[in-house]
């Protein structure tokens, strides 16, 4: 029997782990993320040159290695066996190959498994609008999205398209029809899908990452014509968020753009993955949910008012980042210490959780 590679070994490894990601770097051992901390595989030796990329090659196609030799850099997906997927980038630095792989389950998870706030099924069962899943990269984006578009698969007959870079989760068909684009293997561009979209007759779309002006205004008009739309953006608050889309535009595009947000946004959810007590990790979250003073306060450029809507708003299901960390210092879910390196205003976590 033929010996296993490196690279299967470590993928093993890392499923067994149950670890969040897998670093291939020169001149340290191969390193596991896993709750959030980075754990060296100290059995396995420092790797050099040579061997990080003999781990890229055996991860590529052909066509993927000519396009990292020209790029520099290249994204994509690794089915594993059937087991498992990975989401993988690999890059050049100083000279040699890195690789980053963040493992992808197998089972798309629902906003109960993830212990996401409930409020959150409501925009799975909306007909047309924007919501808006935020915060720092590594935090649950794309998990969080991933079951949105599921919960809608399992309850909704409806057409959704994804634009994903890569695709992550996998959906198999249910009560809807679910259409998988990935950006340089089914489509040139995120724009350029978004833009097809409105011929392919979809109810639902999910855009993987709003990178530019043009992506950002072709999913607002998608909301704005009746379709629903789930993207996501690396932004820290809800205020934020909607600061990045207006200031993405032009000075004499904004009132137009703040106008359409106001008419079309449907919510915006930031999230923390934070490490627990016991083990693991688990989600803090700020909810904003578009109501008609949202609405006002976004059209008005009003957006530093937000916050103060947002935490006096509790009984219609929104939630601030700081009662959400508080909450989960009380279920001692989280350490405080660990809360407050996640607030943005530290006195009145203290204040919430006293």
């Amino acid at each position: 029997m033929a010996e296993q590679s490196l690279t299967d070994t470590l993928l093993e490894t890392a499923i067994a782990e149950k670890a969040s990601d897998l670093h291939i770097s020169v001149g340290h051992p191969p390193t596991l993320r896993v709750s959030g901390r980075l754990i060296p595989l100290a059995k396995h030796k420092v790797l050099d040159e040579k061997a990080t990329r003999e781990i890229a090659i055996q991860l590529l196609t052909q066509e993927q290695q000519e396009r990292l030799a020209k790029e520099k850099e290249i994204d994509f997906s690794y089915n594993f066996r059937g087991v498992a997927r990975f989401r993988v980038n690999i890059f050049h630095q100083r000279e040699s190959i890195s690789c980053a792989l963040r493992l992808i389950p197998s089972a798309i998870p629902t906003i109960e498994d993830l212990n996401l706030p409930q409020t959150l099924n409501r925009f799975a069962q909306a007909n047309q609008g924007l919501v808006l899943i935020t915060g720092p990269s590594g935090h649950g984006k794309s998990t969080t999205l991933a079951a949105l578009i599921d919960q809608i698969n399992r309850t909704r007959a409806v057409h959704i398209i994804t634009i994903e870079d890569p695709i992550e989760y996998v959906f198999e068909d249910n009560k809807s029809i679910v259409d998988q684009r990935e950006v340089y293997q089914d489509t040139l561009s995120f724009t350029k899908a978004l833009r097809a979209t409105f011929r392919q007759d979809p109810d639902v779309i999910m855009v993987g990452e709003m990178r530019d002006a043009e992506t950002i205004a072709t999913a607002i008009t998608a909301a704005e014509t009746g379709h629903l739309v789930f993207a996501t953006l690396h932004t820290n608050s809800a205020a934020q968020t909607i600061h990045r889309v207006v200031d993405s535009f032009a000075a004499e595009q904004q009132d137009q753009i703040r106008a359409q947000v106001s008419s079309s946004l449907l919510g915006v959810v930031s999230q923390r993955l934070i490490p627990r007590l016991q083990g693991g990790l688990i989600p803090a979250c700020e909810v904003l949910l578009a109501t008609p003073a949202v609405g006002t306060l976004v059209r008005d450029g009003k957006v530093h008012e937000i916050p103060l809507v947002i935490e006096t708003s509790a009984e219609l299901g929104m939630i601030s980042l700081n009662r959400s960390l508080a909450n989960l210092v009380r279920t001692k879910e989280i350490s405080l210490e660990r809360a407050l390196a996640y607030t943005q205003n530290p006195s009145e976590l203290r204040s919430l959780t006293s």
